[in-house]
């Protein structure tokens, strides 16, 4: 039974999208969520994943072109016709817009009496178990009805791991679709010639211009503050172990930035405002976007009502965001309406660094490397865990006077913690 894959509706604003790689090719077999093809809107890349389970039969939209949302892209073949939403009509399925026709196709393969559209699991322990090579079909759930939690996954990781040194052939993950162009990474370029030309990705042309406009829209001043983070670097390393057992991820830095960030912006909310012609317009909610860096450009997700969450669950936030702009899994409201941006560029060794304002704020907070360095203690020289931090802030709202108050309270909190 063919099933219609959509151009999906990736946000009220949105009414297209770009292809930018498919990540099956015809013939294919697919399993329901797993990865099928990326786009590329005006406001976010995503990963879309597959609606159902079957052969990917006929692919009818190219990469790089670009269709209205709703739009039908490719056929899918599914004999269960278990589809999340999905339309299961497939009049001109066949037929390109503008009446190209695909001359391509498939159809399903037997399947076994247990099939993986009949487990039951999340989107998330199926991804898992994508990344880890392991058919979910063996696996004997331990949840409600049977149900596979990561636990169950884990453990079946564990026994294999202990009874299988080596990879076999057919435990190698398979390649999916060629590899992209040498020109795609920023990280090397395939030279052919004395230059090489390379056009702009969407997201690398849209940064462009939003860098561009907030540049010539906003008097960009910036001040720094020097902040001492001994005391979170000794609770990490105090409560990081317990934290993680706990709670299944790692305690880092970024959550403790945002909650000193948090408090600041109680106190001084005009750095939580924006400006719309000759009124400066208070946030009441405090939405804090969090810079990821992506191997194609950046993204701004952002926790929405950062002040109304604890220290844990900013910290789940934080990761979860985080893990799914990587994953290209972020929907259009979750990177819409942040108040104030944090940018992490430290991670990479950058000790001081002057970002450019997300407009429409008015500030944006630059976290340099974390690292021991001597400075004088009472008169004396000690060792300790040291960062920059560089508030860039619009001198049409922001004050120099402001912007070191509201830094001097962010200093205050992270040198002082006093949260556990």
């Amino acid at each position: 039974m063919p099933v219609n894959v959509i151009m999906p509706q990736m946000g009220e604003s949105v009414a297209e999208g770009t292809i930018t790689r498919w990540m099956k090719k015809v013939g294919d077999r697919l399993e329901r969520d797993e990865p099928l093809f990326e786009i590329s809107t005006d406001k976010v890349d995503a990963e879309i994943p597959s609606p159902a389970a079957g052969v990917l039969a006929k692919i009818l939209v190219r990469e790089s072109e670009t269709v209205e949302v709703n739009t039908i892209v490719a056929v899918i073949e599914n004999e269960a016709a278990e589809v999340d939403g999905m339309p299961d009509t497939s009049a001109g399925a066949d037929v390109l817009p503008g009446g190209i026709e695909k001359e391509t196709e498939s159809t399903a393969p037997e399947r076994s009496r247990k099939r993986a559209e009949d487990i039951r699991s999340s989107p998330a322990v199926r991804k898992l178990a994508r990344e880890k090579d392991v058919d979910l079909t063996q696996i004997q759930g331990t949840g409600l009805e049977g149900r596979i939690s990561k636990k169950d996954v884990l453990a079946y990781l564990a026994s294999r791991e202990r009874t299988q040194t080596t990879p076999t052939p057919s435990a190698m993950p398979a390649v999916v679709g060629p590899p992209p162009p040498a020109a795609v990474s920023s990280r090397g370029i395939a030279f052919t010639g004395p230059t090489h030309a390379t056009p702009l990705t969407i997201m690398r042309r849209q940064i462009a211009e939003h860098m561009v406009m907030s540049k010539r829209t906003s008097p960009h001043v910036a001040t720094i503050f020097e902040v001492e983070m001994s005391r979170v670097a000794q609770l990490i390393a105090a409560s990081g172990g317990e934290f993680e057992r706990r709670n299944g991820f790692r305690l880092t830095y970024t959550p403790f930035f945002v909650r000193a960030v948090v408090e600041a912006l109680k106190q001084f909310p005009i750095v939580n405002s924006s400006l719309e012609g000759d009124n400066i317009i208070y946030k009441h909610d405090v939405n804090i976007g969090i810079a990821v860096a992506l191997e194609t450009g950046l993204i701004v997700p952002v926790i929405r009502r950062a002040d109304e969450k604890s220290f844990l669950g900013v910290a789940r936030a934080v990761r979860d965001l985080a893990e799914r702009a990587r994953a290209k899994r972020l929907s259009v409201d979750e990177v819409q309406e942040g108040t104030f941006t944090l940018s992490n560029h430290g991670v990479f060794g950058s000790l001081i660094g002057t970002p450019i304002i997300n407009q429409p704020q008015v500030a944006i907070l630059g976290v340099g490397a974390i690292e021991k360095r001597p400075v004088v203690r009472d008169d004396a020289i000690a060792i300790r865990t040291m960062v920059y931090l560089t508030l860039s802030f619009d001198h049409r709202v922001l004050d120099g006077a402001v912007a070191d108050q509201f830094m001097a309270a962010v200093k205050t909190k992270l040198e002082g913690w006093d949260e556990w």
